[in-house]
């Protein structure tokens, strides 16, 4: 096993062990014991998504991580079911913009053979032709039950809108004509160049033993060492489009929102309670003024998209054809009295807290841990603490909030929406009226 490098150091932060290694090859690996536990989470990061596939190769990240679990030189699929199942481990995957994980939940003693398997499916899959060929047929299942499911579609469509024809707004699942055209060839060149060391992240969370993690990251995950190609590092360009997309459906979809703050800006914490103020919870302004008060939608809600360099902000409301124009006229001059009017001390204090309260109780588990130190691991090189979160929820200002709405809600917006083909010159009219 190779030496680790100095950057091996272990911190305590109240009950918890947290433990760095960077390996030579460029294998990082964290982990933090959780007291009173039995189980363990692990996951295994590739800092590789859809953002950084070519055009012709959209999806490709998406398929790649399903075919992992089609087979290796040493398992067949159902021996990586069977084997997962004995083990009574949770195994599982999921493929964003900018990462792939492959992760797992499983007694602790079974932790080094699930951790076999897992590295057997990065290092060994087979992508047999015939395997590829019938998980196309799911992928393509899996592009018409997203199609079928207008509230996600529209949420992809406005990222789009954002962003246009930057790889950053395309879907993750990728296009219906670009899975089509992926063989076993483009599988091999793509896992070749994006899985390499330098992009792979271990964490591990629970009742988990640093050293042997280490130790079989160094040996099961040898042949991903090599360097990793550069990348370009250039935001991507705002268009901020309206687009519709027409749909059998009841309801007009809508999503609408701005370019916002990437995952290391300073205010990201202030843009949280702002997302939690416009459409948080339930005391939130839009759900108090476009559900309670005056009964236009049955859902609406904010969110904020954070990525490495940059970052979207943007509401989702579903409502009648003929209601749109209402929805969209009280959500903007909802977000325009966040920019004119700085929020009370109390609704601040409300948002805060139930930030703090909705962090806290989201860590209770070893995968949730998990998850949250590999985020902080991934785009801050280092752990952050809950309590530091905390911390910066805390110190969030009236006029902080009010000065990061003045800087994001004060551009054109953009608009995506799913809806009736009749309901679509009403839409964008809509949003040039309001």
């Amino acid at each position: 096993m190779s030496s680790p490098m100095p950057e091996d150091r272990a911190v305590n932060a109240r009950d918890t062990e947290y433990r760095k290694t960077v390996l030579p090859s460029g294998f990082r690996v964290v982990t933090e014991v959780l007291p009173g536990v039995r189980t363990a989470a692990l996951g295994i990061w590739v800092e590789t998504g859809s953002r950084f596939e070519p055009a012709r190769w959209s999806g490709i990240a998406h398929f790649t991580e399903h075919m992992l679990f089609k087979g290796t030189w040493r398992r067949s699929a159902q021996r990586i079911a069977e084997e997962a199942d004995q083990l009574g481990a949770q195994l599982n995957a999921f493929t964003d913009r900018e990462h792939t994980c492959y992760y797992v939940r499983v007694l602790s003693e079974h932790l080094p053979k699930v951790t076999d398997l897992l590295a057997d499916m990065l290092t060994g899959s087979r992508f047999d032709e015939e395997a590829v060929e019938k998980e196309r047929q799911v992928i393509f299942e899996e592009i018409k039950m997203y199609e079928d499911s207008p509230d996600d579609l529209v949420q992809d469509l406005f990222l789009e809108a954002v962003w246009a024809d930057d790889a950053l707004g395309r879907p993750v699942i990728g296009r219906r004509e670009t899975v089509a055209a992926l063989r076993r060839p483009d599988f091999l060149d793509f896992v070749t160049h994006e899985y390499r060391a330098p992009r792979v992240l271990v964490a591990a969370c629970g009742d988990v033993q640093h050293d042997r993690v280490v130790e079989q990251v160094a040996e099961l995950l040898a042949p991903l060492a090599g360097d990793a190609p550069a990348r370009d590092a250039t935001p991507p360009p705002v268009a901020s489009r309206t687009t519709y997309r027409a749909k059998d459906t009841e309801q007009v979809h809508l999503c609408l929102g701005y370019p916002a703050l990437a995952q290391g800006h300073p205010d990201r914490y202030v843009q949280s309670v702002l997302d939690h103020l416009a459409g948080g919870g339930m005391s939130s302004r839009l759900f108090q003024e476009v559900r309670e008060r005056r009964g236009l939608v049955y859902s609406i809600g904010s969110f904020s998209v954070l990525y490495r360099d940059a970052g979207a902000f943007g509401v989702y409301a579903g409502t009648s054809p003929e209601r749109v124009p209402e929805v969209l006229s009280v959500t903007l001059r909802e977000l325009d009295r966040l920019r004119a009017e700085p929020v009370s001390e109390e609704e601040l204090a409300r948002a805060k807290e139930s930030l703090k309260a909705s962090l806290m109780l989201s860590l209770e588990g070893t995968a949730s841990r998990m998850f949250f130190l590999s985020r902080s691991e991934l785009y801050f090189g280092r752990r952050i603490t809950p309590d530091e979160v905390l911390a910066e929820l805390e110190a969030v200002t009236a006029e902080r909030v009010q000065g990061l709405a003045q800087r994001l809600l004060s551009m054109r917006p953009a608009l995506a929406a799913v809806g009736p083909a009749d309901a679509e010159a009403v839409t964008c009219r809509a949003l040039e009226a309001a």
